[in-house]
């Protein structure tokens, strides 16, 4: 028995790589596939089966590519409908590769066709449960994805207490746990950084597992819900009804745009991403451009700030642009109509914009008129904050431009830098102005206490 998992940092998601006697399985794949087809051709393996959790709603899933490619077979869990050949497996239904099988435990909650697999060693074992977005590590899914007219988010929640209660933790303690994601995910409130654990572990640590009524668990799985990004029913769709192979995306993308072409391709449908960092953002950009660097949860914040449906035109460093566009194409952005890597026309017509950033002592010199934006999470805020500063959290800026007041003196900060940035590039394209992007933010701010509550 082999197992691989497969960690994709800026997704917080989690792939795995099963094999046995020369065959193999993976669950949850990416839409980069090169990966999985090295791997099977390194350890000399044939593909049988490509399993699904559960339609994805925070990447495209790579199982479609793979299966073209491999001739595998795509096994969905029960309820699953697709536009696609694959397998809809039944509750207990068993799949064998190598001298292994993999079980197939329907665990809806998180969607109706939430899928968890449990792995048998070859002594016919219980050895680990794959368990997609229904138990991730310290929390569970959210059950306020798939709601429609005949089911609320109360009937998903109650669905997912049955599986956990009445699947999950039936099995043994020592079965290993291997979420679909991980720290930084939009699919859980609090998921842990930790990569794997077991029943044990999550039946003495896991706040929902914890003896409580169904009530009391719907209502604290429902409490303090962000609301979902805008791509997630965007990429439903591609994973439920299919999508044109990642290769022909990238190369309708790959279209370098000089000062001319570039003009020619403004339109109202149109956005400059700008992914270089924010140190280099703030020294001389396009104006108009939203920037969302490539390092960091990258595509899940490009695909809360800017709509799947809009033009993207691609700002980034030399030789960056080919791992920006598959990044994007993870996420099921693909209208990248090119790429722009040198600002040289722009800085020699003086046609750069540009964001003023300070330290954070140099706070007091910036008194005036001045108005503070803070736009971590409500949940960052009992570490401390500003006093007098407006809380409003980036996911949630674009919404609520009239709650921040145009005072020609207004300073952003977040944890980092990281989001701040973003949010001044956004307030910036909107027509504020005075924006002062706070270096190191609330961490750097933390060192000078006075200004805090």
């Amino acid at each position: 028995m082999y197992i691989e998992q497969i960690y994709t940092d800026c997704l917080a998601q989690a792939s795995y790589y099963i094999e046995s006697s020369g065959e193999a399985i993976i669950i949850d794949p990416i839409r980069d596939g090169e990966f999985y087809l090295e791997l099977l051709k390194k350890r000399k393996s044939n593909l049988k089966y490509i399993f699904e959790t559960h339609f994805h709603a925070d990447f495209v899933s790579g199982h479609i590519e793979l299966a073209n490619l491999t001739n595998a077979d795509i096994v969905f869990g029960p309820n699953a409908i697709t536009s696609y050949k694959c397998i809809v497996a039944q509750d207990n239904q068993d799949f064998h590769f190598g001298n292994l099988k993999l079980r197939a435990l329907h665990t809806p909650g998180h969607t109706m066709e939430s899928t968890s697999y449990l792995l048998f060693s070859d002594d016919n074992k219980a050895e680990a449960i794959f368990t997609g977005d229904t138990l991730f590590i310290g929390e569970v899914g959210r059950p306020d994805l798939a709601v429609n007219p005949q089911l609320t988010s109360e009937d998903l929640a109650s669905h997912l207490y049955d599986s956990l209660r009445n699947v999950i933790m039936n099995l043994e303690d020592n079965v290993i746990v291997y979420p679909g994601h991980g720290a930084g995910s939009a699919c859980g409130k609090n998921i842990s950084s930790q990569k794997h654990s077991t029943i044990r572990e999550q039946k003495q640590y896991n706040y929902a597992l914890q003896p409580m009524s169904k009530q009391d668990f719907i209502k604290m799985v429902l409490a303090g819900i962000s609301k979902a990004p805008q791509y997630f029913g965007h990429d439903v769709a591609m994973n439920k009804e299919g999508y044109q192979p990642v290769k022909k995306v990238i190369q309708n993308s790959l279209n370098e745009l000089s000062y001319e072409t570039y003009l020619s391709y403004i339109t109202s449908e149109s956005v400059i991403l700008d992914v270089r960092s924010p140190n280099d953002f703030e020294k001389g950009f396009i104006n108009g451009s939203i920037n969302i660097g490539k390092m960091g949860m990258f595509a899940p914040w490009v695909g809360t700030i800017i709509p799947p449906s809009s033009k993207i035109i691609l700002v980034c460093n030399l030789n960056e642009e080919l791992e920006v566009i598959s990044r994007l194409a993870r996420i099921g952005y693909e209208n990248v109509v090119g790429y722009i890597s040198d600002l040289t026309h722009w800085k020699k017509n003086r046609e750069l914009d540009y964001i003023h950033s300070i330290d954070s002592t140099k706070i007091d010199e910036h008194k005036n008129n001045l108005s503070i934006l803070d736009v971590r999470r409500e949940d960052e805020l009992r570490l401390g904050f500003v006093k007098d500063s407006i809380n409003i959290p980036l996911s949630q800026l674009s919404d609520n431009l009239d709650k921040i007041p145009k005072s020609n003196n207004l300073i952003i900060y977040c944890a980092g830098g990281y989001r701040s940035m973003i949010a001044s590039s956004i307030l910036q394209s909107k027509g504020f102005k005075g924006i002062k992007n706070i270096y190191g933010g609330f961490s750097e701010i933390a060192r000078n206490s006075p200004y805090l509550i």
